[in-house]
Formats: structure tokens, C-alpha cells, sequence
């Protein structure tokens, strides 16, 4: 059975509720914390961008990296972590779990993982790094087996509660901010992408609404 996930702009608590405990989409939180998360990095470029930003409004964040991507450019891989952000794994080749056998899925994720580790392996500082166990399937789309899977091997799989849909070319920049700032709660986990498709919305819409949360008094964490 897979995982289905319509993408609503703010998934509803019932998806949650049809899922093992231990997909994570958001975190309970009395304090006005937010997760901003980062899919498909890293790239030239659009990701230093972000790095950046968030250096400037000293907010923290998680981003799922594509192995190959990583592998294509180690010193911005490990620019993030220098930053204090932290990393998760996205597969080596953003594979989506409905439409790949339980063999072919486990073994890219697990080349990920030995991307992102031989690429530490570049600065002395990161090797004690030896595991990134945080997993997020590429599309939203993992099997339930391949997930138990995982959650066997040491991940905690990692969804989210509110989607800017920066990648979808039909919408505005402008409708992309409103997608977030209408639709994010405290312990909320928003998922942008740092990719080139998605990095006009993303580039408009992640530091308005940046700016927006911080004015009403939320942290960005990592998580």
C-alpha cells in the first residue's frame, strides 16, 4: 500500500491519522516555532541563494538532498551543514517509492547516504557525521513497506504540514507567499524546494514570508 498524499496546500490532520505514528509531518510546540524544510538540493547558485537568506534573518533549516546533486557540488553540501543547518536524504536519484521496487528503492537511498558521507569526508570537521537519519520520499510517495523499511534502518520519515508549491509553474510567486503565510501553524513543517523549476516562486515568496513570521514572533528552526 502506498502513502497518498493529495498535496493540499496544508495537509489535514485525517492524512495524518491514516499513517503510522511515525511519519513526521509537523511537531507539537507551546513556543511560535516553525521547520522550514528544503527539497532537491544541492545547486549552484539557487541553493547559496538560500543560505544566504537565511544567514541574513538567522533562521535555521533542514534540506533533503539529492545524492547526485551532492555529489555534483560537495562544497555547497557542505556549506549548509557548516551553517548549522541540518540534512536529510532524499534518495540518490529522487526516485518515487509507488513506482520502484523494494530492492532498487533501498539501495538508493542507501548510495545517498554513502554520497552525502564521502563527501563530508572533504572537511575534517564532519567526520564524525556517520548517519543522516532523516528521510523524506521524493514526491511524497513511499510505500508502507518501504517506509517500515527505513524506520528499521534508523530514519525518521519526514513529511510535512504545509506545501508552498514553488514548483508548480501555473501559479503566481504572489499565490506561492499566500500558500504558506495563510496556511502555517506553530510546529508546522513547510516544505520549499531549492531547485532551479521552483526557484523564481521560492526566491519571491520565501523571504516575504520569512519576514512575516518573524514580525509575529516565530523562531525558524532545524530540525
Amino acid at each position: 500500500m502506498g502513502l497518498f498524499i493529495p498535496l493540499p496546500i496544508r495537509v489535514p490532520s485525517f492524512i495524518k491519522w491514516m499513517h503510522p505514528y511515525w511519519y513526521i509531518w509537523d511537531r507539537s510546540s507551546k513556543e511560535k516555532i516553525i521547520y522550514l524544510t528544503f527539497d532537491d538540493g544541492p545547486i549552484p547558485e539557487i541553493t547559496e541563494w538560500v543560505l544566504d537568506l537565511l544567514a541574513q534573518k538567522k533562521a535555521k533549516a533542514t534540506f533533503f538532498c539529492i545524492g547526485d546533486n551532492v555529489q555534483k557540488n560537495p562544497i555547497i553540501f557542505n556549506k549548509i551543514i557548516d551553517q548549522g543547518h541540518s540534512i536529510g536524504n532524499h534518495t540518490q536519484n529522487h526516485l518515487k517509492g509507488w513506482n520502484t521496487g523494494m530492492q532498487v528503492y533501498l539501495t538508493n537511498v542507501a548510495q545517498a547516504e554513502t554520497t552525502m558521507s564521502s563527501a563530508l569526508n572533504l572537511q575534517e570537521e564532519h567526520k564524525d557525521l556517520l548517519h543522516f537519519p532523516f528521510f523524506r520520499p521524493p514526491y511524497g510517495k513511499i510505500k508502507r513497506n518501504q517506509a517500515k523499511k527505513l524506520r528499521k534502518k534508523g530514519y525518521q520519515i519526514i513529511m510535512y504540514r504545509t506545501v508552498a508549491y514553488d514548483w508548480e509553474t501555473k501559479i503566481s510567486p504572489e499565490r506561492c507567499l499566500q500558500n504558506i503565510i495563510k496556511n502555517t501553524k506553530r510546529g508546522d513543517i513547510i516544505v520549499f524546494h531549492d531547485s532551479i523549476k521552483a526557484s523564481k516562486n521560492m526566491m519571491y515568496a520565501l523571504p516575504k514570508a520569512i519576514d512575516y513570521f518573524l514580525e509575529k514572533g516565530y523562531e525558524f528552526k532545524a530540525l
